[in-house]
């Protein structure tokens, strides 16, 4: 028997000793040593037990009522329910040389209580530090427009990404929400000039447009009234009616156009 193997047998054999002892003294002591051996956990919570430093054997143990001995069992609770981590606004440096302060929020919980107790020594303030810095890695790496753009795709990288490492730590990130882009004053102004620049280019082209079928309607008209004069008649009675339909206090009538065409024609007879 080598050495290591002299050292594992005389700690099983400690461990044994330690046990029955625990046991003897839950016995003497009943039924007080009930109220310490008993334990309960909630519905959301989990225990992972530790029997003189080493992990129980079945894993975590609840929802309800599990049995620990004193003095050689300690035991950990684990929160299952989903936690919300608000990311600080972090200032980065966009990959087109812009500094932005970018703040968003993680939703993420534990899934595997075993493994968040015995991989890591804190595993929602390892979660929380990991956060902040993938936040800065992932804007660093795009450009302005496409973090004011692309959000929702941003947001899934990083999701991606956090689950990823933090799943050797028992963590599942569920959901991660870029919540707010703030730029710099100078740069929100050039934006707004811009934006306002393009508005009005906009309308002028949109009022030229209006413009331009304006006046081949008019022109369309005044073809088809010129080869008809009875058209010409009609839309001068289309004006009297609409003037007469309006509260005004003198109407003024129209000479007809055949009225002067019948006194040019007489002017040229004499």
């Amino acid at each position: 028997m080598t050495e290591a193997e002299h050292v594992v047998e005389e700690s099983k054999t400690c461990g044994k000793i330690l046990t029955v002892l625990s046991w003897v003294i839950v016995v003497l002591t009943m039924p007080f040593s009930l109220m310490v051996c008993f334990k309960v956990v909630q519905e959301y919570e989990r225990a992972v037990i530790f029997r003189l430093g080493r992990l129980l054997s079945g894993g975590a143990k609840g929802p309800g009522i599990f049995f620990i001995l004193p003095c050689i069992d300690a035991y950990a609770r684990v929160d299952l329910r989903t936690r919300t981590y608000d990311i600080p606004p972090q200032e980065v440096l966009t990959k087109d040389s812009v500094t932005v302060s970018v703040d968003a929020v993680v939703y993420y919980r534990v899934s595997n209580a075993t493994v968040s107790i015995a991989n890591v020594e804190n595993a929602h303030h390892s979660t929380r530090l990991l956060a902040q810095t993938t936040l800065r890695n992932i804007m660093g790496q795009r450009p302005l427009h496409e973090i004011l753009s692309e959000r929702e795709s941003i947001s899934q990288h990083m999701k991606a990404l956090l689950d990823e490492a933090t799943e050797s730590w028992g963590i599942n990130v569920e959901r991660v929400e870029i919540k707010d882009v703030r730029l710099p004053v100078q740069l929100q102004r050039a934006m707004a000039a811009e934006a306002e620049a393009a508005r009005e280019a906009r309308a002028k082209v949109i009022a030229a447009e209006g413009e331009q079928k304006a006046s081949r309607a008019l022109r369309e008209a005044s073809e088809v009234i010129g080869d008809s004069p009875a058209a010409l008649q009609l839309r001068y009675l289309q004006t009297l009616n609409t003037i007469s339909s309006e509260k005004n206090s003198t109407i003024v009538f129209p000479l007809p156009i055949d009225i002067l065409s019948y006194f040019m024609r007489a002017k040229e007879a004499v």
